[in-house]
């Protein structure tokens, strides 16, 4: 059973870091990318930044330049540095797996998610 144990949330003042990690289990298939989303109250999810397998990384414009995906490859672990957190920073923040399988008749796709945690940035 492939399991996304997050940890690393919790309220910082405007301007401070937090770090996010995510650590999966249980994982049978390749891993395309790793990931972060987050929902404030009321909006929908949106992503973060993610990072791939070959280390490529994207980001949402609203955070380039203050947030930073990372993966430890050999521990299935992604992390998320945030610096110079905003209030409009605050959220739920999800880690997101996605994979695959190739068989014969092409991919199999996998998409699993974390229990999300907390990030209050209070001003």
């Amino acid at each position: 059973q492939v399991q996304l144990v997050e940890s690393g949330g919790g309220l910082v003042h405007a301007g401070g870091s937090l770090r996010l990690s995510c650590a999966a289990s249980g994982v049978f298939f390749s891993i395309r990318r790793m990931g972060w989303y987050r929902q404030a109250p009321g909006k929908q999810r949106e992503l973060v930044g993610y990072i791939t397998n070959d280390g490529t990384t994207d980001y949402a414009d609203s955070v380039k330049g203050r947030f930073t995906v990372s993966r430890d490859n050999a521990r299935n672990t992604v992390y998320l540095q945030m610096n110079s957190l905003k209030p409009e920073d605050t959220a739920i923040y999800y880690c997101n797996l996605v994979g695959f399988i190739t068989t014969n008749l092409g991919d199999e796709s996998y998409d699993y998610w974390g229990q999300g945690t907390q990030v209050t940035v209070v001003s």
